[in-house]
């Protein structure tokens, strides 16, 4: 199994191509991970909504409900 270091060493033995190669496709894929997860995210949202589960009301209304629960677990 290759530790952190070695792979570090083995980055900085590639071309600085490759590098610029290597941190572009890794931002490629993060972007594509975090739009998996806005996608799951917006998904569960619209189920809870469809079901009745989500809350609704103004933006003072939600920050009231979020202030009472922080109230209730002693959070402050």
């Amino acid at each position: 199994m290759m530790i952190f270091q070695d792979l570090i060493e083995s980055i900085e033995a590639l071309s600085f191509e490759e590098q610029d190669y290597l941190w572009e496709l890794i931002r490629k894929r993060r972007i594509e991970q975090r739009r998996g997860e806005i996608l799951a995210n917006a998904e569960a949202v619209k189920l809870a909504f469809r079901e009745g589960k989500a809350k609704q009301g103004t933006v003072d209304d939600l920050m009231a409900d979020l202030l009472e629960d922080e109230d209730e677990t002693g959070l402050e």
